[in-house]
């Protein structure tokens, strides 16, 4: 089993956070009695930002004392904690410079003083007795600071932060679900009744080995026999929402969404005349594709829909509300197969970072 410690120190750019990650962590975990867990990249790295990797190590590690740093959080960090602004390091600063802020960091952001710092790299020798020194001259007394490298020839885990970057889908083995679920783009459908909506989802589903995220509203409406209440339709939009999270875990790629919140918000403004602030901001939520169904064909009536008249006003309430948001869409026309490849031809363009 090995020494154990009161409390170890794993840092790390978590970009991404991956199963050698998890395993260095784990193996800090089960030798100590408490855990610091520091994050930062400076610059940030592609699809890695700050927020997801604090999504990423609260959803793996809540137990874990945790710093997750980029330059804002550093400033209010300081601002709360009454200490002057330090600069974040960035990723090319010499060892000294980052053991420097590393120390800084455990003696003022979390008043903490450490006795092991795990790594799996050749400078955790330099780096514990960078951070023995610091301690040592702190507490006036000798403080040793042991290290702890775990695999470093990547054995284990033979997989690095550049390669998952590069193909996080090919090499999503190494990641945990919840971690790789952050890599896939999401397929929004929008379209007024008898659209064609449902349809195209389950195809494209296929078309792309994935999975889609069916549209709870429906669902929630038939359960209540078609009677709704007001506070029904954020809970709608809640539960679609926790669903494509879930789901995400589970896709391929890409996970298909058969509406979006902003459909809902759309059904509360027009059956209640307001909507719940939670509900406004849930359908402001983004996309990397969005597609909206063009009602350009036959209405088909199943027993629970209104008319063609309300499918077109639906619409063009959505072409009002998605250019009131600024939300980039693609009209979606023709049979069920020219619709999937229209969809196909605008998942290979080029597209802003949605995944």
């Amino acid at each position: 089993m090995g020494e154990r410690f009161a409390t170890g120190l794993v840092v790390g750019k978590f970009s991404p956070l991956h199963r050698g990650h998890q395993a260095l962590i784990d193996h800090a975990l089960s030798r100590c009695d408490s855990v610091l867990l520091l994050s930062w990249s400076q610059p940030e790295l592609p699809g890695c930002d700050a927020d997801r990797r604090e999504a990423w190590l609260q959803a793996l590690y809540p137990q874990v004392t945790r710093l997750v740093l980029d330059g804002a959080r550093l400033a209010a960090h300081c601002a709360r904690q009454g200490v002057p602004m330090r600069a974040l390091p960035n990723n090319t600063d010499d060892d000294a410079t980052q053991r420097a802020f590393v120390a800084w960091v455990c003696s003022t952001l979390w008043q903490r003083r450490v006795d092991a710092v795990f790594t799996s790299e050749a400078y955790g020798d330099g780096f514990a007795a960078a951070l023995q020194r610091h301690f040592s001259a702190q507490a006036g007394m000798h403080w040793p600071v042991a290290h702890v490298c775990l695999d470093p020839a990547r054995s284990a885990v033979p997989v690095s932060g550049t390669a998952l970057r590069r193909d996080p889908h090919a090499l999503r083995g190494f990641l945990d679900p919840r971690v790789y679920a952050s890599f896939v783009g999401r397929i929004a459908l929008l379209g007024g009744e008898s659209s064609g909506k449902t349809t195209l989802a389950a195809a494209l589903a296929a078309q792309l080995q994935t999975v889609w995220a069916v549209e709870f509203g429906r669902e929630h409406w038939e359960a209540r026999g078609g009677a709704l209440d007001y506070d029904d339709l954020l809970h709608i939009a809640q539960v679609q929402v926790a669903r494509e999270d879930t789901l995400a875990a589970q896709a391929n790629r890409w996970l298909v969404c058969d509406t979006t919140p902003l459909t809902t918000l759309l059904y509360c403004l027009s059956m209640f005349e307001r909507a719940e602030p939670a509900l406004h901001a849930l359908a402001q939520r983004r996309y990397t594709h969005l597609f909206l169904c063009a009602p350009d064909f036959p209405f088909v009536q199943d027993g629970t829909r209104r008319d063609d008249a309300f499918r077109h006003a639906q619409h063009r309430a959505y072409l009002e509300a998605l250019d009131a948001r600024g939300m980039p869409f693609t009209v979606l026309a023709g049979p069920l197969q020219q619709r999937v490849a229209q969809v196909m031809t605008a998942l290979d363009e080029p597209r802003g970072a949605g995944c």
